[in-house]
């Protein structure tokens, strides 16, 4: 990766009456030949080329643009490759194959390569043209408006993902200043600030989110609404704001990217269950669970290990659904309570931040292990061991050992009984006598039979 400095140093050649920010629409673009560019086609997604040079082949305008072309001058590997075009979408779809057009309030085309690679192409667009366009809080509602290179990079969001690299002569063309903040290391809102945000509030979730991953600062109108505008976020749909919450916290600086949603404000309007627990006076322990769990998530994406989201859900809200856990112990036995207020949580949360059931149902299951991993006399050590959920119950509790519950000699012990043998695994459990446990089983009674009905003659 390259630092800031040597990405000022890769651009020191180009003319210094080129290096001036494009101040207003309409000024003439900053071109960036490729000479004074680090980009070269050797670090282009074969797939993408092939989308790029169709195009062009067909007559028409493509060039790669918005993170792919701000990653790859940074010195990053880009995880995916976006191109726009003055194609039509219905005439890309057509150049293409294996191509669909997905996309309602902007229509897109996604080409297919292979089983999992998709290059995604949009056709420039413009500004919305009328005022029934936007809502009345200023989010876009409609944007089927079709445009000029120019109007398309006037109308992306931040200056450093407006770049585009032309795949007729490989250079990079700049309207909005991109390159400048770049070499000053820093992210800016493109336009009228206030009203870039009210289009659309979770760009507020972006900036933070590149903040994190590319060590870069906000301009400081930039940053300050952040903090003003924050509570917009109430009026994202939820499902799209679940989609927001996994780029956030899997994108391999989830541990930072939490400390700046927490400095802005912003994690009170996504998460406000936790939020409101967090914010208490010597309390320290929901935050300790939670930054090591993020931590133990970046460290597994460092080091390509798969990381599910149901685990990260069961981090992020285990203190509100511990603190109702207790409560509602206190009226009925601790499993049942887990099980209500498991239910009780989930559901005031997904009226913020949506969790699709294949990951709620496997939280739920993380969190009900937690009672159970304390009932280890008899058979229960052995079926809790096959359960299929076993293994992230048992991550979850060495978590909260961790963070500070007195839970480590009860971590320890299972720790044991997994790398053991059968016939220590039952020395183990029999060590543990009854325990103390008072759930024993009642003997069953026995029903009478009823007497048989006598024939009466």
């Amino acid at each position: 990766m390259l630092s800031i400095n040597s990405l000022i140093n890769s651009f020191k050649r180009i003319k210094a009456g080129k290096k001036s920010r494009a101040a207003a629409e309409g000024a003439a673009p900053l071109i960036v030949s490729r000479a004074d560019h680090n980009i070269s086609r050797q670090l282009i997604s074969p797939s993408a080329l092939k989308v790029l040079y169709t195009l062009k082949d067909a007559g028409f305008e493509a060039y790669l643009v918005g993170g792919c072309v701000r990653d790859l001058l940074l010195g990053y590997e880009p995880k995916d490759f976006d191109i726009s075009t003055n194609a039509l979408p219905e005439q890309v779809h057509r150049l293409f194959r294996r191509s669909q057009l997905i996309g309602r309030r902007f229509k897109l085309v996604h080409v297919r390569f292979g089983r999992d690679e998709i290059i995604e192409v949009a056709t420039f667009r413009a500004p919305p043209e009328a005022k029934n366009h936007v809502d009345k809080q200023g989010r876009i509602m409609q944007d089927n408006v079709y445009g000029t290179l120019e109007q398309d990079a006037w109308r992306r969001d931040f200056t450093i993902n407006a770049l585009y690299y032309n795949i007729r002569d490989f250079s990079i063309v700049d309207y909005t200043g991109g390159i400048a903040d770049l070499q000053a290391g820093l992210i800016r809102l493109i336009g009228d600030k206030p009203v870039r945000y009210r289009e659309d509030p979770v760009r507020m979730l972006r900036a933070v989110r590149f903040m994190a991953k590319l060590g870069l600062k906000l301009e400081a109108e930039t940053e300050q609404l952040i903090v003003d505008l924050a509570p917009l976020l109430s009026d994202i749909p939820p499902a799209r704001l679940f989609d927001e919450t996994l780029k956030l916290y899997l994108s391999g600086q989830a541990a930072v990217t939490h400390e700046l949603l927490c400095h802005y404000g912003v994690f009170d309007h996504l998460y406000p269950q936790t939020a409101a627990l967090l914010h208490q006076e010597n309390n320290g322990f929901p935050r300790t669970l939670l930054m090591k769990a993020l931590e133990n998530t970046d460290k597994r994406l460092a080091d390509n290990k798969p990381v599910t989201p149901a685990f990260l859900f069961a981090a992020l809200l285990w203190e509100p659904l511990r603190q109702r856990w207790l409560e509602l112990s206190k009226e009925m036995p601790e499993i049942p309570a887990m099980q209500r207020a498991a239910g009780e949580v989930l559901s005031e949360q997904i009226q913020t931040v949506a969790i699709p059931k294949r990951f709620s149902l496997v939280t739920r299951d993380i969190w009900t292990m937690q009672p159970r991993l304390t009932r280890r006399q008899g058979k229960r050590a052995f079926a809790l061991l096959l359960h299929p959920k076993f293994r992230a119950g048992y991550d979850f509790l060495a978590l909260r050992a961790q963070s500070g519950e007195p839970l480590q000699e009860l971590t320890d012990w299972w720790t044991t009984f997994q790398q053991t043998s059968a016939t220590t695994q039952t020395e183990m459990v029999n060590a543990l006598g009854n325990g103390g446990e008072t759930d024993k089983r009642k003997p069953r009674r026995r029903r009478r039979r009823k007497p048989a009905n006598k024939k009466v003659e």
